[in-house]
């Protein structure tokens, strides 16, 4: 992108007060964003009227800087580009939502950001470690299929999500909070650099960008907007999975939960948009047959165990709920020596796995 084009950008972009639907207004009305700067305030008063218009009058404190910045790390790598609303580029499922993002940042693979498969798979920053498991393995079944995973990069289900897409050789998008200069969370910052090279970071902010809470519910409309669906692995009630899954139903895209126990408050975002009319799944299958995608029928994460590990009798009085110690005892009659020495075994299969408040659940086979 050439520098004054960018300054343009920048300027319409960093102009204090400024909304998005303002700055689509004076594109609207006066064309591309150079056309807005040969105009003055008592043009620009026609259209946001006297307060907007002074706030256009003057360039943002430190703007030149802010210019040089952003050339630099796009000079920097053949990989980082910036697209505007008129870029042939620029997702055209996104161009088309209520709000559409004024410029992407980008960092990663061109094709990346060109599949038009795409599925949204969102969930729980603190999942059960059966929701992490059922969040890689949808993913990597989906990406193994065609579908590319866009997510949020944070903690838990997000990070889960973009593993399994890399896992399954699979293209994955990240779309994150923060300027695409910073990896929040820190954490992430090696599976962010894992995505920029078979995928691609996405952020609608400007370089240097902190973490700002505000940020995260306003990515999540990015994220509902790129998919052909919405894919909610596990979410509490008050959630941004919940928010992301409103936007993607909003906008005509399809919503899809999975399951859990009714004793989980990590299930009851699911159960509660399944009432509300989401596709109830229980593989990768079922996503691909709602979307129409043909994908490889071998695919079944998150189905019931089988009937070899219902011979296990410690599994069998477990069941899939989440159950303390002292009921397990309760219902296996073991002595608590040979219970914990079982337990360690099933821990190490990975059949088990201990949650908050000393409960454990039973995890689906790998």
């Amino acid at each position: 992108m050439p520098r004054d084009e960018l300054a343009a950008w920048l300027r319409l972009l960093l102009t204090p007060q400024l909304g998005r639907d303002a700055a689509r207004q004076l594109l609207a009305r006066f064309g591309p964003p150079e056309a807005i700067w040969q105009h003055g305030p008592s043009d620009w008063q026609t259209v946001l009227g006297q307060r907007l218009a002074d706030a256009l009058e003057h360039p943002p404190e430190g703007f030149e800087a802010t210019v040089e910045a952003h050339a630099q790390w796009l000079d920097a790598a053949p990989t980082r580009q910036v697209l505007t609303l008129g870029d042939p580029l620029y997702p055209a499922r996104l161009l088309d939502t209520a709000d559409p993002p004024l410029l992407l940042f980008v960092q990663g693979r061109p094709d990346a950001l060109a599949q038009a498969a795409r599925l949204a798979v969102v969930g729980s920053r603190n999942p059960t470690p059966q929701g992490e498991q059922n969040a890689r393995a949808f993913a990597q079944a989906l990406a193994e299929a065609g579908l590319c995973i866009v997510s949020g990069l944070a903690l838990g289900v997000d990070g889960a999500a973009h593993a399994g897409a890399l896992a399954g050789g699979g293209f994955t998008l990240a779309v994150v909070g923060t300027g695409l200069d910073r990896v929040y969370p820190s954490r992430h910052r090696a599976l962010a650099h894992r995505i920029a090279e078979q995928g691609a970071l996405i952020s609608e902010y400007p370089l240097g960008t902190p973490p700002l809470a505000h940020h995260f519910p306003q990515r999540n409309r990015i994220i509902a907007g790129l998919g052909l669906g919405t894919l909610v692995v596990e979410a509490a009630l008050q959630s941004g999975s919940l928010i992301t899954a409103r936007l993607a139903a909003e906008q005509g895209s399809e919503v899809f939960a999975i399951p859990g126990s009714i004793h989980s408050p990590l299930s009851r975002g699911c159960h509660a948009l399944i009432r509300q009319g989401a596709k109830l799944v229980e593989s990768a299958q079922d996503v691909l047959e709602d979307l129409r995608l043909d994908g490889p029928r071998s695919a079944e994460p998150a189905r019931p165990p089988t009937a070899v590990e219902d011979d296990d009798p410690v599994l069998q009085a477990l069941g899939h709920d989440p159950l303390g110690l002292d009921e397990l005892q309760a219902r296996t009659g073991l002595d608590t020596a040979r219970l914990q020495a079982r337990l360690l075994d099933l821990e190490l299969d990975g059949r088990v796995a201990r949650l908050p408040g000393g409960l454990l659940q039973r995890q689906a086979a790998g």
